[in-house]
């Protein structure tokens, strides 16, 4: 698939030419992954300009500060011309829809229950910017045939500056075994409205909250 001429040399963070020609399989859901989409000394800058999370959760991007290496990944994929690209890619109109961003820094053990995420949701794109290697067999993100996390149709262990996105259907399902501990990755959803947008902006900011109040939560 050919990189959009806008996007030719534009982007200063992910390998658009990676993204461009990864495969994409599309039983029983489309979806597809991407390794090193982000290159290693990027990646490195990006790591560094995480944000400071320090407990479990997923964390809306307009409650955290980070440095200037993750503000222009983000700037990447709010670019138009990313949205065409994957939009391309996984069969659904994204261009114009809007975009949520939400970042995650620390997993608890009950979190990868299997779902296929909500309707609001059109497609879902996760960017793991773990530092290093991954020897734990929980936290690898599985996409499933069914809600069972073990009937598997591909496993994504959470390596640093690797892609994994989907379209979501109702049967997109996805999940992990569990794990705790750290695990950073920015999650990008293209919404079906503006309200749905703000509905899951403000889910998201109202369980940041709590998080935050209740020890159980904490590191």
């Amino acid at each position: 698939m050919p990189i959009p001429a806008a996007l030719q040399g534009a982007s200063s963070v992910i390998n658009l030419a990676r993204l461009a020609a990864a495969p994409v399989e599309s039983a029983p859901f489309a979806h597809f992954t991407v390794s090193d989409l982000i290159d290693p000394a990027a990646l490195a800058d990006v790591a560094e300009d995480f944000p400071a999370i320090d407990q479990p959760g997923l964390f809306p991007l307009s409650d955290l500060s980070y440095g200037p290496a993750f503000r222009r990944l983000v700037a990447d994929l709010r670019r138009r011309e990313f949205a065409i690209l994957m939009e391309r890619k996984l069969g659904v109109d994204l261009v114009d829809r809007p975009m949520m961003i939400t970042v995650r820094g620390f997993c608890a053990r009950r979190d990868g229950r299997s779902h296929t995420d909500s309707h609001d949701k059109i497609a879902t794109g996760l960017i793991y910017l773990n530092e290093a290697g991954w020897d734990e067999p929980g936290g690898r993100l599985r996409l499933l045939r069914s809600g069972d996390v073990d009937d598997v149709i591909t496993e994504v262990p959470p390596l640093g500056g690797t892609l994994v996105a989907f379209r979501r259907t109702d049967n997109s399902w996805h999940g992990h075994k569990p794990f705790e501990g750290r695990r950073r990755y920015l999650m990008f959803n293209w919404l079906r409205s503006d309200a749905a947008l703000a509905k899951n902006v403000g889910r998201h900011k109202l369980s940041a909250v709590v998080k935050r109040l209740d020890p159980f939560h904490a590191r």
